[in-house]
């Protein structure tokens, strides 16, 4: 019998009591709130009367888990009954050992529906670490839904001390991670922990005597969460980040020595680099940080990422002479670029002012140091500043084998930085799912219209920049563009060899564009002259330059670049320009935002921008989670290679399940020879997916294992106990999964697979049938199996099949009214269009409202109105309707009913029962106000995604 969750739940416990934690009943809300002044005392040192004690819960009572995190980290300046005051302290984040520990196990609380929490740790009376289990063999991500819910209906309730977790634990014994309360991550921005040889602890034993062992969690809790302020949410750093920042602060506390950091590319350096920054200023012997970059983008956007992580923490430097103000000042973290650096130590302008920062103790810490830290440069660093400490971290060291020659010989990164401190490589974040695999295809060998074949040939750029080539190349893209990125959900990059080739790309896909053939939106950067050239000579990434001079020797590319900017600005209603360097920058801000921004809540699909084509720009440096697929036209080396590859493989939800890159030039070799450089010679299996054949044959024995449950799909109606429906939502889970690989590959076709289309789509009915009476909102159930699986919708999902979508239909439907289309061609199309809202996720719940217009509405259309007009009118009356029904029904107040769905949109949180209660009309007794509660909440959530999800774009004429 596998080990109940029971079982681990009494394990936990008596491991943690051996490692030091005080065993506490707490059964309820008044028991955690008793137990909290008990240990508020205790670790203040004082007496709180229940005056003085009320005043705590009022204090602690406010605002979001985020805030919260603020409140927990302060002191609270409390008035005592005698009329002094005194500061408590909730947490001891200087002195992080020396807090009160206790864990607690089963405690209830009462919100929307009443939740008992598996394990709970408690520092200082507070809840700041849950761990949730599940019996050995479930999925963990059971775990981690459970959770979800559990912050959506009861962490709020009773003064919503549940929502000063800190860090989630998740395990089913043998897997086992951790995460830090920020309700926006999805699975997959869960960790394991690992040790410094980042050798992954995954059982739950093991956990414990490592990362909740109490010193180290409290450290954890206070110096490696860091407070995300743009996005108000908690983050918490992994284990390899932990150790890297942890063997930085070791080095400067007790030598004088460099080092660098090898950590893969997308591993989250910036992150890395930004605690470790923050921990180095506080220390006394430290005078200031430098972090350095190498050019002016990153200098961008790197202190728009540091200030995100703590607003205002970085003054940014856009001179030298502001530079070496903030050397000369009260600026005790400072982000530069490496030329500014330069000119402040070597100018005779700034001497004076610089001379007393000569012999003080200064960290440099260089960002992405294999690109910049090769020449004088770090020569004049070094000897200017003979007491300053350097760090550089890199995803792709500089070895012996890819470095460049120059006046200084070839210099790696072990030359110029001593000691690695901590290596995490690519084959380490695959196996720990930090980052995607990739899936690389090469497209050498061009097939014109025709049948025939273009080859290949070693290196002759006539050959690469014939326009024929290009333009079957565009051909190519355009066919397998929405494969892809599953159906433009996802963008894409397309980098060449040179500025010419570049305006050859763009100029063809505008050309077919206008011919009707695609509708993809091409946006393009580029300097114009030669600061872009041909980088095939070496095969790295050549460095963008942002200087844009009046004079350009090539006014033919300064001539095109304005062009593509036109469109760019017609396309998007900007008005951006490249008249000088400035507005070249703020050009090239624009599309980083835009590119970025599609990860971010509330993207709009008219921001999107499907292919971003470059030369240089934008493969280094630059993470968009919503990018999956390079397409290369450019000769590509050592990390230049690995460095472009790495801009698609993100981690982000299950649709993105790999980073696609598209080689149209032979570069087999150069990719097997970077991953050996960088990991591992025998590292490839580790690092590319699998072949397609491997996924179809995973698909066929799935199709086995599906079939043994539900011989047909009206079988599935025969599955009647809960375990039975588990096994089959698990089984259809598992082909969805290996779909969405296998439609990503290019030679895809169901023809290969043992489950013809329709009946995929039957089975997929049947799966929705059983999400449907399982998650309907409002009618979840405790203690479900079911209740617990993530159904992964996204994963059949269509975006484009929504009711926008759904309209267009509806006018071809009218169009046959009007045209006296025969009654049964008329029934047929109606009956595809009913069928269609069946089997799309997002649509089943609308299909009676969708069905009562076609029926009542449209017949009676007139000749000069529209479908979407008119249908719009209608969905808003029918939403006005839904509301005052609920209203009638419950006796609410309209108004009110109205602001709460508003609120729900705007934060994602369900009303409160005093927010619901408040509304009603008159005020309902006691014993019927859960059941109201609860009907309400309900209503309200049918009313949301009725009305509101998967609408899509109306193209509603005024």
């Amino acid at each position: 019998m596998p080990q109940s969750e029971l079982e681990l739940e009494k394990n936990l416990i008596e491991r943690l009591t051996g490692l030091g934690y005080e065993r506490a009943t707490i059964r309820n809300a008044a028991d955690l709130k008793a137990n909290l002044k008990t240990q508020l005392e205790k670790h203040n040192a004082t007496t709180l009367s229940p005056q003085e004690f009320a005043q705590v819960l009022n204090h602690l009572d406010k605002g979001t888990v985020f805030t919260r995190a603020k409140t927990l980290r302060d002191k609270m300046e409390l008035l005592r009954d005698d009329g002094t005051t005194t500061y408590l302290e909730f947490l001891n984040t200087e002195h992080w050992c020396q807090n009160q520990y206790q864990v607690t196990s089963q405690v209830t609380q009462q919100g929307s529906y009443k939740n008992r929490y598996d394990v709970t740790l408690l520092i200082n009376g507070l809840p700041l670490v849950q761990i949730e289990l599940k019996r050995r063999g479930l999925e963990l991500k059971e775990a981690f839904n459970q959770i979800n819910r559990y912050q959506r209906h009861s962490y709020s309730a009773e003064l919503g001390l549940f929502n000063y977790v800190q860090i989630f634990v998740i395990s089913n014994g043998v897997n086992t991670r951790y995460y830090a309360n920020n309700r926006k991550q999805e699975y997959k921005q869960t960790f394991y922990w690992a040790n410094e040889q980042n050798t992954l602890i995954t059982q739950l034993d093991d956990f414990a005597d490592s990362f909740l062992e109490k010193c180290h969690l409290s450290k954890m809790i206070c110096k490696y969460i860091v407070l995300h302020e743009s996005d108000k949410v908690l983050m918490v750093l992994r284990p390899y980040q932990y150790y890297a920042v942890e063997a930085i602060i070791k080095r400067v506390e007790t030598t004088h020595k460099n080092g660098y950091i090898w950590h893969t590319t997308g591993s989250g350096k910036t992150l890395t680099s930004f605690k470790a920054a923050q921990i180095l200023t506080a220390l006394p012997k430290v005078h200031k940080v430098l972090f350095v970059v190498d050019r002016a983008d990153l200098d961008y956007q790197t202190s728009k990422e540091f200030n995100y992580f703590s607003e205002g923490c970085v003054d940014t430097t856009d001179s030298t002479r502001q530079l070496v103000s903030q050397m000369t000042g009260d600026s005790s973290l400072i982000v530069t670029t490496i030329q500014k650096l330069n000119t402040a130590i070597k100018s005779q302008r700034h001497e004076a002012a610089m001379a007393p920062l000569q012999d003080q103790r200064i960290v440099f810490i260089f960002d992405e140091c294999h690109r910049s830290q090769f020449g004088e440069t770090h020569k004049n660093i070094v000897k200017f500043f003979p007491n300053a400490q350097l760090f550089g971290f890199t995803g792709t060291p500089i070895f012996a084998d890819n470095a460049a020659s120059n006046e200084h010989g070839k210099r790696t990164t072990k030359d110029l930085f001593e000691e690695r401190l901590h290596r995490y490589v690519i084959t380490n974040a695959i196996a720990d799912e930090n980052v995607l695999k990739f899936s690389v295809e090469y497209w050498g060998k061009i097939k014109r219209k025709d049948g025939t074949l273009i080859t290949e040939p070693k290196l002759d750029r006539d050959f690469f920049e014939n326009p024929d080539r290009i333009s079957l190349i565009v051909d190519w893209i355009i066919a397998h563009h929405a494969r892809k990125t599953s159906g433009k959900k996802f963008s894409a990059m397309l980098c060449v060899s040179s500025v010419d080739t570049l305006i050859t790309y763009y100029e063809t896909f505008k050309r077919k564009q206008q011919q009707g053939l695609h509708d993809l939106r091409v946006v393009t950067i580029f300097t114009p002259g030669t600061n872009e050239a041909d980088e095939d000579a070496n095969g790295l990434i050549g460095e963008p330059d942002f200087n844009i001079v009046a004079d350009t020797s090539r006014p033919h590319s300064r001539d095109k670049l304005n062009e593509f900017i036109t469109d760019y600005n017609q396309q998007y209603q900007t008005k951006q320009s490249a008249k000088d360097s400035k507005a070249f920058y703020t050009y090239y801000k624009d599309i980083a935002k835009r590119m970025k921004d599609r990860d971010r809540e509330g993207f709009q699909d008219k921001d999107r921008a499907d292919i971003l084509l470059v030369v240089n720009m934008f493969l280094t440096g630059f993470d968009v989670k919503h990018l999956n697929t390079l397409y290369v036209d450019k000769n590509l080396k050592y990390h230049g290679l690995i460095q472009a590859y790495s801009r698609t493989n993100r981690i982000l939800a299950e649709l993105k399940s790999q980073g696609n890159i598209v080689c149209f030039r032979n570069l087999k070799a150069n990719t097997d020879q970077a991953v050996a450089l960088f990991s591992d010679p025998n590292a490839n299996e580790e690092i590319f997916i699998e072949p397609y054949e491997h996924y179809t044959e995973q698909f066929n024995e799935g199709v086995q294992v599906l079939r043994a449950i539900a011989t047909l799909p009206n079988d599935v109606n025969q599955l009647i106990s809960e375990d039975d429906q588990v096994e089959f939502v698990k089984a259809f889970r598992t082909l969805i999964r290996l779909l969405n690989v296998s439609k990503s590959f290019t030679e895809f076709d169901f023809s290969d697979l043992n489950l013809d289309e329709q009946t995929f789509e039957d089975y997929k009915s049947k799966y929705l049938d059983i999400y449907d009476r399982t998650r309907s909102p409002g009618e979840e159930k405790e203690d479900s199996l079911i209740e617990e699986i993530d159904f992964e919708l996204e994963l059949i999902q269509r975006d484009n099949i929504n009711v926008a979508y759904i309209l267009k239909l509806l006018g071809d439907l009218q169009r046959d009214i009007k045209d006296d289309a025969t009654q049964a061609d008329y029934q047929q199309k109606k009956a595809s269009i009913l069928e269609l809202l069946d089997k799309e996720a997002q649509l089943r719940g609308k299909r009676d409202l969708i069905e009562k217009f076609i029926e009542d509405r449209m017949p009676a259309i007139e000749p000069e109105e529209t479908v979407e007009t008119v249908f719009k009118d209608f969905w808003d009356q029918e939403r006005i309707e839904a509301v005052q029904q609920l209203c009638a029904a419950e006796n609410l107040n309209e108004a009110a009913v109205n602001k709460m769905i508003a609120d729900y949109k705007f934060s994602g949180k369900e009303p409160l029962r005093e927010t619901i209660i408040s509304a009603c009309n008159e005020k309902p007794k006691l014993l019927e106000r859960k059941k109201i509660f609860k009907r309400v909440v309900s209503q309200l959530l049918t009313i949301i995604h009725k009305f509101d999800d998967a609408l899509g774009e109306f193209e509603t004429e005024e």
